[in-house]
């Protein structure tokens, strides 16, 4: 016997946090109708088990710790269906610092000033599509040689 789509989508957040979006998908490919579905999120929600808010300080705490940029983060929570309202909340409480964390990515994965334009090109890519702003990216690659050791 199939559980039901509340049990299922508890197991699921038993794991980790999910978006809405993220369970209704995952419980749509199970086997369960629209109706159940919804009606399974909204018990979830009114119980304070699931919440897009909650989801998004997690997401947002975990890629930030991975090296990413708020570009990146506001884009994949944008993917997951969270609203813009909750992910500017969940940066806001993360009050990161955007340069020091693009010097951290940086560091980890050159480590030394680009030797020409097409090095430092690659390098700017490379911190652009982690998501840090142009702005935090152009002056971190345009100061890489006051950062070797």
């Amino acid at each position: 016997m199939q559980a039901s789509a509340r049990n299922q989508a508890m197991d699921l957040l038993a794991r980790r946090e999910h978006s809405a979006r993220e369970l209704r998908h995952k419980l749509a490919r199970r086997g369960f109708g629209p109706d159940e579905i919804e009606q399974a999120l909204e018990g979830l929600q009114a119980d304070g088990l699931q919440s897009d808010a909650r989801f998004a300080e997690d997401y947002c705490r975990s890629r930030i710790g991975r090296g990413f940029g708020p570009l990146r983060i506001r884009a994949e929570l944008g993917e997951r269906g969270v609203a813009g309202s909750h992910v500017e909340a969940a940066l806001a409480a993360e009050a990161a610092d955007w340069h020091a964390l693009a010097a951290e990515a940086w560091q980890r994965r050159f480590g030394v000033a680009p030797a020409d334009r097409r090095e430092q090109a690659r390098q700017q890519r490379f911190l652009l599509n982690r998501g840090f702003p142009g702005e935090v990216v152009r002056a971190l690659v345009a100061r890489a040689p006051d950062t070797e050791t």
